[in-house]
């Protein structure tokens, strides 16, 4: 009885109702009855509750919020831009009328009143964050290239110094350093003009702010000098994701500094790279603060506005210049444009910064299946 396989062959008499043939059967079968019963009593192990519903209440917030506060305003510029409204000085309030995509072709059109202004808002938003970002990720590729070299011994303390030193601009903000600089380059007593003329470089202060160089150079340093210390980081936190046996081969191989900054941490980096133009990019299309502040006004007749007048400016303008109409529809189309050409761009970037050599192995997998199909 105590053997396991006599003990289940008399349940499965019990169950399947076998009756016994002698008494030693029925001995056994009244045990393994008596065994069945204590089973019987035994509930049954409830249902696993599962709680991943529940996730979805700790992501409802994330949702109501982006649906309130951006998908709504963007299906409603969306809207507007292909309306007529706008809410004059004096007299009655001309919309919102739908008149399509008439707002458009004003800015392509070059309509003097929208587009001539639209399109050199976008030149000059282009070119501003075009001059601050090539410099700007050059130096924030060396620094990172050299912050990570393990050829180059650093004291450890000496390194996160320089680090918070490089980052510290990106802490302050953009309305302190514009204030800073524009006291700096103001005319005709400001520092920089002070300390030309005492050096012999300038024999009358310069309007630095007033001249449409200077000033588009200017906003552009500011940039420059706020964000490459941001992009250094990106960049270090990316290099230091890539495998090190990579670094010691190529160091057993001989390979000098140079050769392994080319072949391999700029090829590795990419993904670190796109995401950094991108983001980049996106930022510099939206760029108002530091032009803002460095222009003065929106009144103010300083002749550099309009080489440093950039695209959110020129949405400003158009809804709240001081004395104007504001056209509602036309700055929609604007920020509707503003959107499809970062999103172009981004694209764009996607592109040209793809992995081929993984697309090319993936063609190559599929043209092997295939033959491997015909085959069969």
């Amino acid at each position: 009885l105590t053997h396991p396989y006599r003990k289940g062959a008399l349940q499965l008499m019990a169950i399947s109702d076998v009756k016994p043939t002698n008494a030693s059967d029925i001995n056994s079968d009244k045990i393994a009855s008596s065994s069945l019963s204590k089973y019987k009593n035994i509930k049954a192990p409830k249902k696993m509750v599962s709680y991943s519903k529940y996730g979805y209440f700790f992501i409802l917030p994330f949702f109501a919020i982006y649906a309130i506060f951006s998908l709504y305003p963007l299906l409603n510029t969306i809207y507007l831009s292909m309306t007529q409204y706008v809410k004059p000085v004096m007299g009655p309030v001309i919309g919102p009328k739908f008149v399509g995509l008439s707002n458009f072709k004003d800015i392509v059109g070059n309509n003097r009143a929208f587009g001539e202004f639209t399109i050199g808002a976008f030149r000059n938003t282009f070119i501003m964050w075009s001059i601050n970002f090539i410099p700007q990720i050059s130096l924030a590729l060396l620094l990172a290239a050299w912050f990570t070299n393990m050829r180059v011994k650093m004291n450890g303390a000496a390194q996160g110094i320089y680090k918070v030193m490089i980052y510290m601009p990106n802490i302050i903000t953009a309305a302190s350093i514009s204030l800073l600089f524009k006291t700096l380059f103001s005319y005709p007593n400001g520092p920089i003009n002070l300390l030309l003329q005492d050096i012999g470089i300038l024999d009358d202060p310069f309007r630095f702010i007033e001249t449409p160089t200077s000033a588009v150079l200017i906003i552009s340093f500011i940039n420059f000098w706020m964000w490459y210390g941001n992009t250094m980081i990106i960049l270090i936190a990316g290099i230091m994701g890539i495998n090190p046996s990579l670094y010691d081969s190529a160091e057993i191989d001989g390979a000098n500094n140079g050769q392994i900054f080319r072949k391999i941490t700029i090829p590795l980096l990419r993904p670190i790279m796109l995401y950094t133009l991108v983001t980049s990019l996106i930022g510099g299309m939206q760029m108002y603060d530091i032009p803002r502040l460095m222009a003065g006004d929106v009144n103010s007749t300083n002749p550099a506005n309009r080489y440093i007048k950039t695209v959110t400016m020129y949405i400003q303008e158009l809804v709240a210049r001081p004395g104007t109409s504001r056209n509602y529809g036309h700055s929609a189309a604007v920020s509707v444009l503003l959107f499809l050409v970062t999103a172009t761009f981004s694209i764009i970037l996607f592109y040209i910064m793809r992995d081929k050599d993984a697309i090319k192995q993936r063609k190559l997998e599929k043209a092997a299946k295939k033959e491997a199909m015909a085959n069969e």
